[in-house]
């Protein structure tokens, strides 16, 4: 079967996103989008997913919880969990190897944790947009002992991308998937960066604002709409 997906969006967890961007609009937005399947990846953390992993379940759309990386090379990679007990496993590691550096919110915004009914119920002191010491040949065993996925995320950007930062993506790093933003020609991203060819690629919407969200999405086909169906297919081979 065919389902439609969104697997990269940031709540008002990320400084960067919209304090508009709380669980219950964005998995509202992904119903009133007809969205199968979303993923929910705030930078550095996954404190946001518990509560939008349970209003999906409510709404019938699935929430995998996830985060967006990144790496000692400031590269962002999504990373996908099984579960909502797994994900935060893998975001109390992940806040272990994040820099010490306190948030300041006049100047980043804020990092909001809220419950399923959208109250604040706390928020994340630690900067979350900063490098990790996680290098990015070690996230693809690193994700899979905590019964994950992951992909290198907008690899064409100019900044924070395995290409911006490296100058190449190769299969010995380790990925069989990859996200282009909907702009890139994938054609002349192969031709340079020949092991692409052999690699999935996602097409996601990276929405830090309601308005960002998938309006036109791609498709992805499984038996079943689950993260654990969508973590299999990314870890499988082409």
């Amino acid at each position: 079967m065919f389902f439609r997906y969104d697997f990269h969006n940031h709540s008002c967890l990320s400084p960067c996103g919209d304090n508009d961007m709380t669980p219950c609009n964005i998995v509202g937005m992904a119903k009133i989008l007809n969205l199968d399947i979303i993923a929910l990846t705030d930078h550095n953390s996954c404190l946001n997913c518990p509560a939008a992993v349970k209003l999906g379940e409510n709404l019938g759309v699935t929430v995998i919880p996830g985060m967006e990386l990144c790496t000692a090379e400031e590269i962002h990679v999504v990373c996908l969990l099984p579960n909502t007990q797994k994900a935060l496993d893998f975001s109390a590691y992940v806040r272990e190897r994040i820099p010490p550096v306190k948030n300041r919110e006049e100047i980043f915004g804020e990092q909001l944790i809220l419950s399923e009914d959208d109250e604040i119920i706390g928020k994340e002191d630690l900067l979350l947009t900063t490098a990790s010491s996680i290098g990015i040949y070690e996230v693809p065993s690193l994700i899979k002992s905590f019964g994950g996925a992951a992909f290198p995320a907008h690899i064409n950007r100019s900044s924070y991308s395995v290409i911006s930062s490296l100058g190449e993506i190769t299969a010995d790093m380790g990925f069989s998937c990859a996200e282009l933003t909907r702009d890139a020609n994938l054609k002349e991203y192969a031709e340079r960066f020949p092991d692409l060819s052999g690699m999935k690629i996602f097409y996601n919407s990276d929405a830090h604002y309601l308005e960002n969200m998938n309006l036109d999405p791609k498709h992805i086909e499984l038996e079943e709409p689950t993260a654990e169906a969508v973590i299999e297919y990314i870890n499988s081979s082409r």
